[in-house]
């Protein structure tokens, strides 16, 4: 593998790589399960809530072979076992990723986002920026076809006028994260080290 920009990082593999960039020195298949445990993600994402440690393995190996992550066998408890670390493609495949996902973000219901959003910290001041502000831009302009499109269609019945005011309703919730977003990045409460995750 060698062009970032053309690897198709899928939904499952990512939320994996996400949670390997956590730890610099690198982390063994059963730390990674541990997270998504503790962290609940098997309900805030769609890897699945029957998603096993053979099937981290497997991510884990695929993401080995395309060059993204490397391993290391390490002796514990006179066992030897395996540790993935991310190697410099991993990490900007990771960066592009994130930055494209919470850029083309506009309020609709995306299995990555969430994901996205929790790796926000691994971009750059200025792109975190960029990223919240074209999506905050996106979701108003959404809105304001919306709302034309409700002020052609109010004449209708309610189960019509709905299915204009329910996403006026969650994209004005999703302007008001992003705006929450972008005044903590700006007041500098979006920088946090490795020891924020040990909570």
């Amino acid at each position: 593998m060698s062009d970032s920009g053309n690897y198709n990082l899928k939904h499952k593999p990512f939320v994996i790589l996400g949670l390997l960039a956590e730890s610099p020195q690198g982390d063994h298949p059963y730390n990674i399960n541990k997270k998504i445990e503790v962290r609940g993600m098997k309900n805030w994402t769609n890897i699945g809530l029957s998603l096993s440690l053979s099937t981290i393995y497997r991510i884990l190996d695929r993401l080995e072979t395309d060059g993204l992550i490397e391993s290391y066998a390490e002796e514990v408890d006179n066992r030897e076992r395996k540790v993935y670390s991310m190697r410099k493609l991993g990490w900007n495949i990771l960066y592009n990723k994130v930055y494209t996902v919470l850029n083309e973000y506009y309020g609709k219901n995306d299995e990555d986002f969430y994901v996205a959003f929790s790796m926000f910290p691994y971009l750059k001041k200025e792109d975190r920026i960029e990223v919240f502000s074209n999506s905050l831009s996106k979701i108003k302009n959404h809105k304001e076809g919306l709302l034309e499109m409700l002020k052609k269609n109010e004449k209708y019945p309610m189960n019509i006028v709905g299915l204009f005011k329910h996403p006026l309703m969650i994209l004005q919730t999703d302007q008001e994260f992003l705006e929450w977003v972008l005044d903590k990045i700006e007041k500098g409460e979006d920088e946090f080290g490795p020891d924020a995750y040990s909570k």
